[in-house]
């Protein structure tokens, strides 16, 4: 029988190169997606052409009675959920002094409250020698103008997330953040120049942009039976920006 997982935001970025990875890997995946059902769809498409299993599923992170659905769904389909990956989320940047309360607030929606909903079903549902993994960002410590808004809500689902793990003993679970720093993804480079993008990308020592596909590999260690003994810590997968 094979591991099943459920990747959030898995359209399009990183989702989508994670939910491929764990395909590769072996696991039957359900693509989630906020809005975009083509693009999840050709996720799908893509997997089950390479042999692997999945299907798309349509919701809003933050709210319980959709993404209880989707649960309900995998288990039906595939027979239970052993990794969740949770990626989903938006990114809204502004000096604290401009920042929007209404974008700071539909921000903490989808990336807070979503974070712990899903969060709370996965505690509640994954199967032993499961792994919950989030995903926050790097600029919790790097402390980027503008970002304040987005780390502030990314270290909330740190925050959770660690004692998630703890919380969770007993249950054979491990409950993990990756943390990527900036990768190019439409998330990040959408409505930057391209002289920032390239400032940005020379902070690490790699003076490169991570790709998807890097913080997929993280994603595949942490979910798989080589990554059991991390638990309760985050992984700051960024080529080594400070």
């Amino acid at each position: 029988m094979s591991r099943v997982a459920i990747v959030t935001g898995g359209s399009g970025g990183i989702g989508r190169a994670v939910a491929e990875r764990l395909s590769a890997d072996g696991l039957a995946v359900v693509v989630h997606y906020a809005g975009n059902q083509a693009a999840a769809e050709d996720v799908v498409a893509k997997i089950t052409a390479d042999g692997g299993q999945a299907f798309a599923y349509g919701g809003d992170v933050a709210d319980e009675q959709a993404m209880t659905a989707m649960f309900d769904a995998a288990e039906e389909r595939f027979g239970g959920v052993d990794v969740v990956v949770n990626p989903a989320g938006i990114m809204l940047l502004a000096p604290v002094v401009d920042m929007k309360l209404d974008d700071f607030d539909r921000m903490m929606r989808t990336n807070v409250r979503g974070a712990f909903v899903v969060s709370q079903l996965a505690a509640r549902r994954l199967r032993r020698g499961g792994a919950l993994i989030n995903v926050s960002t790097s600029v919790v410590r790097l402390q980027q103008p503008t970002y304040a808004a987005y780390a502030a809500g990314k270290g909330a689902v740190e925050a959770m997330t660690l004692i998630l793990a703890r919380e969770l003993r007993g249950r054979d679970v491990t409950v993990n953040t990756v943390a990527p720093g900036p990768t190019d993804t439409p998330l990040f480079t959408d409505g930057k120049p391209q002289e920032l993008i390239d400032r940005i990308a020379a902070t690490n020592p790699f003076e490169r942009l991570g790709t998807p596909d890097d913080i997929a590999r993280s994603v595949s260690f942490l979910a798989g039976p080589d990554g059991r003994w991390i638990n309760g810590q985050t992984l700051y997968a960024n080529g080594g920006a400070a």
